[in-house]
């Protein structure tokens, strides 16, 4: 009975391996190494952001900056760049991270409609577009309540995108929820109740590796990283009036002839960007800023990428 147990055991395992889309072989937590040089332009700009604005705690910001001037050899400076963070509607790149290597490993149908989705959930940030994305990546859907023992084989397959990421060494991703405006209901919110961590988090060292990946086209393979920056690509000279479009995040404190791949997100509490910048000299970085109780200052952001802008001549 007990070498049948033990062989039953197995094959649940070897299944359950097999359904889990493919990781890279390599993890690369340390993506790109802390020097002193991008540390110093780092803490110069979150101070320079902090006495802009005097209310800012050093603990209601994050940053993390990546060089890559020479792409081949990044390098990183950061703060409070490990912490976990609620990562509003920038938790989207993720899916579309995910949504990728899950289609190229064959695992996801590449079809118009799931094209459609991702451009929304990227391009306009729109989070119906998120949802039907999650549900055909994990292969749930919301709906009513569910039984305690159904609830836990829901639950299981929604943290399909968090195995993936760790697989590759992201220490803070948890990509198992929907972004919602007034809900959630349903199986969702027993979830929360029932479930720890009970949010989406990100770190902005995590982000900056996703989006350092995608530009250097080394997320997926080249072709697929050249997609995802046709959806982040943002025009940061765009005369559109609205103040949180996501081009204006970063992007309103760059240079004339700047580019600007981005995606940002912002609620009640939290406001965030992720941008990938080449400036008309050369210079190329990543650089990701969280903030928390502070979304109504859309100022901080620009504060932090000017300065970055200063400190990297």
């Amino acid at each position: 009975m007990k070498r049948l147990l033990r062989a039953q055991l197995l094959v649940a395992a070897v299944l359950f391996v097999s359904s889990v889309p493919r990781a890279s072989a390599q993890a690369a937590p340390d993506f790109a190494p802390p020097v002193p040089r991008l540390q110093s332009v780092v803490d110069s700009a979150v101070a320079e952001a902090r006495r802009q604005f005097p209310k800012l705690q050093s603990g209601q910001i994050a940053v993390t900056l990546v060089d890559l001037r020479d792409p081949a050899r990044p390098v990183r400076g950061s703060h409070r760049g490990g912490e976990q963070i609620y990562p509003a509607s920038v938790i989207k790149l993720f899916y579309l991270a995910a949504a990728h290597r899950w289609m190229e490993d064959g695992k996801l149908t590449d079809t118009p409609e799931l094209r459609r989705a991702m451009s929304d959930m990227i391009v306009h940030s729109y989070n119906e577009a998120t949802h039907y994305v999650i549900d055909v990546l994990t292969s749930t859907t919301s709906g009513p309540e569910l039984p305690e023992a159904e609830l836990k084989t829901w639950f299981d397959k929604r943290n399909a995108v968090n195995r993936y990421f760790a697989g590759l060494g992201y220490a803070n991703v948890v990509a198992h929820k929907k972004p919602w405006c007034e809900g959630p209901y349903g199986r969702e919110s027993q979830a929360i109740k029932a479930f720890e961590p009970k949010r989406n988090f990100l770190s902005t060292d995590d982000t900056a590796r996703l989006m350092t990946e995608i530009a250097t086209s080394k997320c997926v393979s080249a072709q697929r990283s050249g997609e995802m920056m046709v959806l982040l690509k943002r025009d940061p000279f765009s005369k559109e009036k609205d103040a949180d479009s996501q081009g204006k995040f970063t992007g309103s404190a760059l240079p004339e002839g700047a580019k600007l791949w981005s995606k940002a997100g912002w609620t009640s509490q939290t406001r965030h960007d992720c941008a990938y910048v080449e400036l008309a000299d050369g210079r190329k970085f990543v650089l990701v800023t969280f903030t928390v109780d502070h979304a109504s200052e859309r100022g901080i952001i620009h504060a932090v990428a000017r300065k970055v802008v200063e400190g990297l001549k």
